[in-house]
């Protein structure tokens, strides 16, 4: 297998997170252990060269580098921000040119990778207006676009329903997969119906990177091992769950994977109590963050600040809040702090039967009691708790 993409380098501040990857590297590093031979063909600065040449070699992967003048750096503030790229160098680069059975290609910050392939998979990674696989002379026998919901839709300006037909026809792809996070992803094959990959559990989960390792598997599973498109993306999505669960590198063989059960995610999500004070600013902006992120998951978000106000009587503020709570079919308690409303809320979701997922980084074990006790899912980590939170408004 042929990787042909980028290596920058990733630091984000919570988790703290600061190593030399990008799609290129980390989806080369993925399938060492599936591929008889990984070979990545990137672009580094010659202040990074060595250091990307021996992590690749320590995974096994031989590593062509061409060199460029400016490093490219994306930072997060925690795994569910925006990134923020750092980059002042040129951005028309000599294109990278490779050949062979099977190629992974990514879309790149800066250059480009002319492929000439039997199998070749796609992922443009390119935001609003991702590029033509063909569009800078790059040609295969068989072609797989990888992109995500948001990317297909600004693409095609049609919604995801719409989306893969017209791709599969503009790209002359023989399968399209759309990615739809805590959804699964649909796979659009020429001449057959459309499949709905499910999702697999994970215990916590590390989202840098999560999209090049199901490119990565896909590509390999489809490619190489042969497997029809929905069995190969069905494996990729099974690979990420093993992958998001402490970011393990390399993947293992579909029978050693490490990863939860699947669940079949509802037509239309069901709505999601966000629980937490805003009473600094702080508070208020976490609130704000979690409800902006849950939103864009397609998460429909029953918040107290947004959706009752501040501005009532004890009695209707609390009658409001209670009105949402019974409407939802899941709580995401934000409990830092421990907050007096917040924890009530806890106690009479769970009296109510409704699950509850609590995010805390500062609670001791003893003040956890009552809530592992009474069945809560408590997490540590911000993304998991916001993921496990989103794929239970899903499955419910």
């Amino acid at each position: 297998m042929i990787v042909a993409g980028g290596t920058y380098r990733e630091i984000c501040d919570n988790p703290r997170w600061d190593r030399f990857f990008g799609s290129g590297l980390r989806a080369a590093a993925a399938i060492t252990e599936l591929s008889k031979d990984v070979t990545l063909a990137t672009y580094a600065p010659p202040e990074w060269a060595e250091d990307i040449a021996m992590s690749a070699a320590a995974f096994g992967v031989k590593a062509l580098i061409t060199e460029c003048r400016m490093p490219a750096t994306f930072r997060y503030f925690h795994q569910l921000s925006t990134a923020e790229l750092e980059y002042d160098g040129e951005l028309d680069i000599e294109p990278l040119r490779v050949e062979g059975d099977a190629v992974l290609r990514f879309g790149m910050v800066a250059g480009s990778a002319i492929v000439r392939a039997k199998y070749a998979v796609f992922d443009p990674q390119t935001g609003a207006d991702p590029e033509s696989f063909h569009s800078n002379g790059s040609v295969a026998e068989h072609l797989a676009i990888v992109l995500n919901g948001w990317e297909a839709s600004q693409t095609t300006g049609v919604p995801l329903e719409g989306a893969g037909s017209i791709i599969l026809a503009r790209e002359n792809a023989d399968v399209v997969i759309i990615k739809l996070g805590p959804r699964g992803a649909i796979v659009h094959s020429r001449g057959r119906s459309s499949v709905l990959v499910p999702p697999y559990r994970s215990d916590s989960v590390f989202k840098i990177g999560s999209g090049d390792v199901f490119s990565a598997a896909f590509a390999y599973y489809w490619g190489e091992a042969g497997l029809p498109p929905d069995e190969a993306a069905d494996a990729a999505s099974r690979s990420v769950a093993h992958f998001v669960d402490g970011h393990r590198l390399p993947l293992s063989g579909i029978e050693a994977l490490c990863h939860g059960d699947a669940y079949s995610p509802r037509e239309l999500p069901r709505q999601l109590y966000l629980a937490g004070p805003f009473f600094a600013l702080p508070q208020r902006w976490l609130i704000e963050e979690t409800r902006d992120i849950l939103t864009s998951m397609g998460v429909p978000v029953f918040s107290p600040l947004h959706d009752v106000g501040t501005a009532k009587s004890a009695h209707d503020l609390a009658s409001g809040d209670l009105a949402g709570l019974d409407e939802s079919a899941v709580v995401l308690a934000l409990l830092d702090g421990a907050d007096p409303g917040t924890i009530f809320e806890v106690g009479y979701a769970r009296k109510a039967g409704i699950p509850v997922v609590g995010y805390s980084e500062q609670l001791d074990p003893l003040h956890l009691t009552m809530f592992e006790g009474t069945g809560c899912v408590m997490e540590s980590d911000y993304t998991t708790a916001v993921y496990k939170a989103a794929m239970k408004a899903w499955s419910a």
